[in-house]
């Protein structure tokens, strides 16, 4: 019996109970539906966390003060002013990998322009802080070396508050103020997105380091030279565990702290907190698309149920098909046929519907959604193996069956 004879008559006997053929699709097809749409899922937070990496700047490591007491109580991270400009200056010296090391101090204020305003965050700023964190304009130009020493009353808005505060007209040129101070807008920051903690890191004001400190923030009366933080760019990947022990040496060494004694500062790689965030979506992604696989093996488990039904059926036929001259490998092929065909056709709607429902995740739900073609191909190759596998018993079963007794069957 050729091959296009068994596949013609595989096919003509699933089309004789056509409900029936549906309704055993149909845990193929919710199986592989779900498997896509759960990868989709979690590819795209894998993807947002990719976002968020390269929003917040390659190779990035930020030092920050210490935590300040107060009687009893132990305050959070930063409240102890302890990080200044000369440590900025000294791991640009000292540490080796370092290509960008930005000091910075931070408040949060009103802005004002006509007869409109707003709540933002200000950032006191050299210019290195805007090449570690790898931040352009899209309009007008970076702030410089000059605007810092000469303690320069010009600003960098990002694009949030630029909506905010100019409705859509011109920002650069105009004049902002800020703790009543006039501001220039010299330049429009390129958008960064939320960051990791769901900040938005568009809506800030960036403005000279010197002039922050000396005309709007204030200096911390027992440390003039405090900063908030201190942003350190490094060349490369590789480097970065060992500038990270670089830098902690270092300011331990220029804080006087003793080996049986705690920091007084602590370091933070953004990039190892963003890739354990990472790796984290990616095992999520997987555990989703194992518990959706279940509706696969439970298809299977149904596909196997309706073919031993259909072997019961047409054991007859099968009886009436040897006696004819039929093999048994034919009656193995013939059955083996139905069952895969079950699977790849419910696969194949089931990946309609998975991308269809990806997508519709994505716009109500407002989730960002990623579909590759290699989960799709997956999730269909997988419902033609387990339709072989759960199809190959009751195959088997009517390729063993005795002519004579087949016939014999009522």
């Amino acid at each position: 019996m050729s091959p296009a004879l068994v596949m013609e008559s595989a096919l003509r006997a699933l089309r004789v109970n056509l409900l029936r053929t549906l309704l055993t699709m149909l845990g193929v097809i919710i199986g592989v539906g779900a498997v896509i749409a759960m990868i989709s899922v979690g590819a795209g937070a894998q993807a947002r966390v990719a976002e968020q990496i390269q929003s917040l700047g390659s190779n990035l490591i930020v030092v920050r003060s210490g935590a300040a007491t107060q009687g009893a109580a132990r305050l959070g991270r930063g409240t102890r002013a302890t990080i200044t400009e000369d440590d900025a200056r000294a791991i640009r010296t000292e540490v080796s990998g370092v290509v960008a090391v930005a000091p910075m101090v931070r408040g949060v204020l009103q802005a004002e322009y006509a007869n409109l305003n707003s709540a933002t965050t200000l950032y006191g700023i050299t210019p290195e802080y805007l090449d570690a964190r790898d931040w352009n304009v899209t309009a007008g130009r970076l702030l410089t070396v000059d605007d810092v020493i000469g303690s320069a009353k010009v600003a960098l808005v990002g694009q949030s508050l630029a909506e905010d505060l100019f409705d859509g007209a011109e920002p650069v040129g105009q004049i902002v103020r800020i703790a009543k101070m006039p501001f220039t807008v010299v330049g429009v920051l390129e958008p960064k997105g939320q960051s990791n903690s769901g900040q938005d890191q568009d809506d800030v004001i960036l403005v000279p380091i010197s002039t922050a400190k000396t005309r709007v923030l204030g200096t911390c009366r027992s440390n003039p030279g405090a900063v908030h933080s201190i942003a350190v760019k490094v060349a490369s990947g590789e480097e970065m565990k060992s500038a990270e022990e670089q830098m902690r040496r270092l300011l331990r060494d220029r804080h006087r702290i003793r080996p049986n004694e705690e920091d007084d500062f602590w370091l933070r790689n953004l990039a190892d907190v963003l890739e354990a965030q990472e790796e984290s979506s990616h095992i999520l992604t997987l555990l989703l698309a194992a518990i959706a696989s279940v509706s696969l093996v439970v298809g299977g488990i149904g596909i196997m149920n309706i073919m031993l039904m259909s072997v019961i059926e047409r054991t007859r036929e099968i009886g009436l098909r040897m006696a004819v001259g039929a093999r048994a490998r034919d009656i193995l092929t013939q059955f083996l046929l139905e069952a895969v065909t079950l699977s790849l056709i419910g696969g194949a709607v089931g990946a309609a519907l998975g991308i269809v429902g990806s997508f519709a995740i994505g716009y109500f739900a407002g989730w960002t959604i990623v579909i590759r073609p290699e989960p799709v191909v997956l999730a269909v190759g997988f419902a033609g193996a387990v339709g072989v596998f759960f199809g190959f018993y009751p195959a088997r079963k009517a390729a063993r069956l005795d002519p004579i007794e087949a016939l014999r069957f009522e």
